[in-house]
């Protein structure tokens, strides 16, 4: 085990937690799925694809599932807000105990599973990096959709 894993499991673990508190903040379960100013994507849909995103890229990535990501249905489904609120607590479950299970070797290393190809041949450390800024950047998205912003408020 690394304690650069353990702290990264531990940050993750973080940011999915104030991600379900985003989606538990709004006052209704359908403005979980609209669309509001310059913004593409709704908060659900912003859920789905970073819940799929790290069990792609960090679950199945360091072999802790078999999940096979499905990126379209990411942008095309709709659930309740419970499924969503479930879907981010199994997210977080294995994603941190991948984290914290990772050596120091497989932090040093490559990362082991298939990064897009603009993050060929980087280094484990700094692909969980970037996972974590995507998060955060997504967490934006959601959080000035809430507060009833869109590009014009920025």
């Amino acid at each position: 085990m690394s304690t650069q894993g353990e702290d990264f499991a531990t940050i993750y673990g973080r940011e999915l937690d104030r991600l379900a508190g985003e989606i538990r903040a709004y006052s209704s379960e359908a403005e979980i799925w609209t669309v509001s100013g310059d913004q593409k994507n709704s908060p659900g849909t912003l859920v789905l694809h970073l819940c799929g995103n790290l069990m792609h890229f960090i679950g199945a990535g360091f072999g802790v599932t078999a999940y096979i990501r499905d990126r379209e249905a990411e942008f095309a489904d709709r659930c309740t807000r419970n499924e969503l609120l479930t879907e981010i607590a199994e997210t977080r479950e294995i994603v941190t105990r991948a984290l914290a299970t990772l050596s120091d070797e497989v932090m040093d290393g490559r990362y082991p599973g298939r990064p897009p190809s603009s993050m060929d041949g980087v280094g484990t450390r700094l692909f969980l990096m970037h996972l974590l800024w995507h998060i955060g950047w997504h967490e934006g998205h959601i959080y000035y959709h809430r507060l009833g912003g869109g590009a014009e408020s920025l």
